[in-house]
């Protein structure tokens, strides 16, 4: 629990670690502090099954999950039919650094890259009752040796690396998720994004030390964009490689996998055939 407590501070602090990106972060940790929740764009939680009907949609349904963190928000997204749907777009109460992966422990930083949730990762003690364990560090993370631990997204609106959501938002998204893994999603994906990631936003982001790898996350976004399924996603010599997902291989089941390449070529390969697929259009 020593490694829990550090990273993720008692609902009653108030953490402010920010530097260029997202400053209203601060005004909503102040609006939590004196109560004044839900915060603005909340959906009222107290219609979801209003709210799930209208889009024809149930909970059960599988579960997609993108997060950004300039905008401070999160989507999820349910399966419907052959396609997954936008069901609500959530105001992320706070997260802590600044754009760009985690790299250590104790560094504060919110991560980046392509995460995923098994039923094992619901957390049922300590400080927050409801929780997700987002599985940092992942397969690539590791591969980086990028450290860190119990980065969770839970309750509450203060934080060290994780991410906190309001405690009646967070039920939500818990009751949603355990009702997809309690109709057999084996594994609800988790996409981090540093941003909303347009061309216009790459551009003003080209100079980043990121940048490089922003461009692997761009590929999983774009690749959404497309099919509107979760894309299947590997790691070939400490890069993200994608491609775009079908329901039966990636849509609600598959863990991050490693290609077994032998050589950069072989990667070279696999990334010009990401490369050759149409960019995304959309904003979303």
């Amino acid at each position: 629990m020593a490694a829990f407590a550090i990273l993720c501070a008692p609902a009653s602090a108030l953490v402010i670690e920010l530097t260029d990106a997202a400053p209203d972060r601060v005004e909503r940790q102040r609006a939590w502090v004196r109560g004044e929740t839900p915060l603005p764009g909340t959906p009222d939680v107290a219609t979801v099954d209003a709210r799930l009907a209208a889009r024809g949609l149930a909970e059960g349904n599988a579960v997609f999950v993108r997060i950004f963190k300039a905008e401070s928000e999160l989507e999820v997204w349910l399966r419907k039919g052959n396609s997954f749907v936008l069901f609500e777009t959530y105001p992320i109460c706070h997260w802590t650094g600044t754009l760009g992966p985690k790299i250590r422990e104790g560094d504060k930083q919110s991560p980046e890259g392509f995460y995923s949730i098994t039923a094992r990762q619901g957390r049922h003690r300590g400080r927050w009752r409801k929780a997700f364990n987002l599985g940092f560090p992942n397969a690539l993370d590791q591969r980086l040796q990028r450290t860190g631990s119990y980065i969770l997204l839970h309750g509450g609106c203060s934080s060290a690396g994780c991410f906190a959501m309001t405690d009646t938002v967070l039920d939500e998204i818990y009751a949603l998720v355990q009702s997809a893994m309690a109709h057999g999603q084996q594994r609800v994906h988790v996409h981090i994004f540093p941003f909303r990631m347009t061309e216009p936003a790459m551009a003003r982001h080209a100079g980043h030390p990121a940048s490089d790898f922003w461009q692997d996350l761009k590929a999983g976004y774009d690749a959404f964009a497309r099919v509107h399924v979760p894309p299947t996603v590997g790691i070939c010599n400490r890069r993200y490689v994608v491609r775009d997902g079908d329901l039966g291989t990636s849509g609600d089941a598959n863990a991050l996998a490693v290609h077994r390449a032998g050589s950069d070529g072989q990667c070279d390969a696999l990334r010009e055939q990401q490369s050759a697929l149409p960019r995304s259009v959309r904003a979303r």
